[in-house]
């Protein structure tokens, strides 16, 4: 007997993002699987950050903006009056374009999280999860010995690690990445590869990039947006060598962007 198909972990129905009179994003509809990487790609002012905010209701924090479509994750509606948008975000985490760590100790930017939504019993639990949020992002070799110093003083590279152990210290199911390697030197942006390689499977992970060559590394799922538009949906691989789209094409080979 053939198993049933799963359920996409998120899904998005003909989603609509409007600032006030101008349409940012118009009718995109997309799933988003478990144990994928999905890329979305396309050039600036696209609307493809516009749409990654939708997946947390990031979106709700500017006065303007207006959501319409439906957007579930595991079956439910993110936007039913209902929905308690603390606990979304906690479900469905975000690591910024630009590493953004609290001015607090290493421990504290891991342990903010877990504190507010009462992850730990106590002192041991927590320090557990600070142990291995720091672990999953490759960052604990690096912090061990001084856990009590600034976030702040971290590189750039090790900053946005620590921000993806904040993301997943609350055992979050998806992760959303706003261009996370594009403050980053080439070292520090192979680490983040590497970290998203390893936690592909454990998390959802949708990932803006204006970089191809990280979209082709990184993601075995690829969207194509421009004007607002998806423009293309597919295999990674395939976007990439095989693209059905004229407008795909012309913008994998640099023909505009």
């Amino acid at each position: 007997m053939t198993p049933a198909p799963r359920r996409p972990k998120m899904t998005a129905r003909h989603v609509n993002v409007l600032y006030g009179d101008k349409r940012a994003i118009n009718d995109v509809s997309i799933d988003v699987e478990l144990d994928h990487v999905t890329a979305l790609i396309g050039p600036s002012g696209c609307g493809k950050s516009t749409f990654l905010r939708t997946l947390n209701r990031m979106n709700d924090t500017i006065p303007t903006a207006r959501v319409e479509g439906e957007i579930q994750l595991d079956g439910e509606d993110i936007y039913a009056p209902h929905m308690d948008v603390v606990q979304l975000r906690a479900r469905v985490g975000m690591v910024f374009q630009k590493p953004n760590p609290f001015p607090k100790s290493i421990y504290e930017n891991v342990a903010y999280g877990p504190r507010i939504h009462g992850l730990a019993a106590g002192r041991a639990q927590m320090d557990a999860i600070v142990e291995q949020s720091l672990r999953r992002a490759g960052l604990w070799d690096e912090v061990k010995d001084r856990l009590s110093d600034s976030g702040t003083a971290l590189s750039g590279g090790q900053q946005q690690r620590l921000c993806i152990a904040r993301a997943i210290a609350v055992d979050p199911e998806v992760i959303l990445m706003d261009e996370p390697c594009s403050a980053l030197d080439p070292i520090a942006t192979a680490k983040i590869e590497e970290l998203i390689h390893e936690l592909k499977g454990r998390y959802a992970i949708v990932i803006v990039t204006h970089n191809m060559q990280q979209a082709a590394r990184v993601s075995q799922r690829t969207a194509f947006f421009h004007l607002g538009q998806l423009i293309e949906y597919g295999a990674t691989s395939d976007i990439f060598t095989n693209p059905r789209q004229e407008r795909t094409k012309d913008y994998i080979t640099g023909r505009y962007g």
